[in-house]
């Protein structure tokens, strides 16, 4: 893939981290790439922590048959969400062909 980024949404930069999350180490967020072309990719990141926080609170709650189990579509796993974590991580998949793999075309709602 060689269409030059138009565009890069992330959804933690416009909303706090989870209850109980510490921001950038402990977050979830969805991630949305814009090409010049106006196709539009979308991965949803957590942070490895949150993985464990989310384990824990499956645990008390029951869910995921009491945190024996975790899975999320479009997910990908970072050390940390930011700005300059995510520009790093999209042109690393794109400069190693593995973008298209990682992130799903999206499809909006008609």
């Amino acid at each position: 893939m060689q269409i030059p980024i138009k565009n890069i949404w992330i959804e933690s930069e416009e909303k706090e981290p989870i209850i109980g999350g510490v921001k950038e180490t402990n977050d979830i967020s969805d991630v949305i790439v814009t090409f010049n072309d106006n196709s539009r990719y979308v991965a949803t990141l957590f942070t490895y922590e949150n993985i464990e926080f989310l384990r824990q609170k499956h645990k008390k709650t029951g869910e995921c048959l009491h945190g024996q189990y975790f899975w999320a579509s479009d997910m990908v796993l970072v050390e940390r969400i930011n700005r300059f974590e995510i520009e790093k991580l999209i042109n690393h998949l794109i400069d190693t062909e593995q973008f298209d793999s990682i992130f799903n075309k999206y499809k909006p709602l008609a």
